[in-house]
């Protein structure tokens, strides 16, 4: 076992280390920029010779964080590609749709059951459905993304029965499928914390300096969003201080 498979194995991370590497295959990181699909980069980084980054510009309301995902990107010398999808014409979330209230909360606790204003109607769902065509059209193998919800807000489009029923989907509705191929959705963080995917990360070499989940709309988090208290929650669980607020704060930012 290598230096990096035993450290993940100490870290508690055993579920992660049972996984197949991939060294031969091509893969595809759905990349917003946050937390979760900064660490599915770096996990696809480690595990991947072919890997690219594929971004969304879908009218959100936080459309920063796409300038900052082009940023890791670069830094790590990955191809990225943002596709424009404009899902304003949709409406019916906080986040495409300034009509709609941004939902802010005292404290984590204060975040309530259900599903939440911020959730943009089938966006997960629409997002697989064209990083697959994309996929298929560029001959990649896997597209990684970093969906959780143990404490994650009560997204339907991120739980292990939507990841199964888009890979049927996926096999079902492709060319590669029909000759025998299968392009492959991997979530590997589905069941985890988002501490611990954090753990994860740094254990991987991540840099979250760069990483976004405020809605707000601002590169300084608002503290207040569902997005932004779920991660201070999280740094704190991990007993680490939050890269970007180092960061912000070398700048002069806050």
């Amino acid at each position: 076992m290598s230096n990096h498979r035993a450290a993940l194995k100490k870290a508690g991370f055993s579920s992660i280390i049972r996984l197949v590497m991939h060294q031969s295959r091509k893969a595809l990181v759905l990349f917003s920029g946050g937390i979760d699909s900064t660490t599915a980069l770096y996990w696809a980084r480690s595990r991947y010779d072919g890997l690219s980054a594929l971004s969304f510009d879908y009218g959100q309301r936080h459309g920063v964080e796409l300038a900052l995902a082009r940023r890791l990107a670069r830094r790590l010398r990955l191809p990225h590609q943002v596709l424009k999808v404009d899902l304003r014409q949709v409406g019916g979330s906080a986040l495409t749709d300034r009509s709609v209230s941004l939902p802010r909360f005292p404290r984590h606790q204060d975040i309530g059951p259900g599903v939440p204003a911020t959730y943009v109607p089938f966006r997960n769902g629409i997002f697989l459905a064209l990083a697959a065509a994309w996929a298929e059209a560029k001959g990649i193998d896997d597209i990684v993304c970093g969906f959780n919800t143990i404490d994650s807000p009560n997204y339907p489009d991120t739980r292990a029965s939507f990841v199964r029923a888009m890979q049927r989907a996926i096999d079902l509705g492709t060319d590669t499928a029909s000759n025998g191929g299968r392009i492959r959705i991997a979530a590997p963080f589905i069941r985890m914390k988002k501490s611990e995917i954090i753990r994860l990360g740094l254990s991987l070499g991540a840099d979250y300096s760069f990483s976004i989940s405020c809605y707000g709309g601002r590169e300084v988090p608002c503290r207040r969003c569902s997005s932004c208290l779920l991660r201070k929650r999280a740094w704190e669980e991990a007993g680490i201080k939050d890269h970007l607020l180092i960061r912000l704060r070398k700048e002069g930012k806050i």
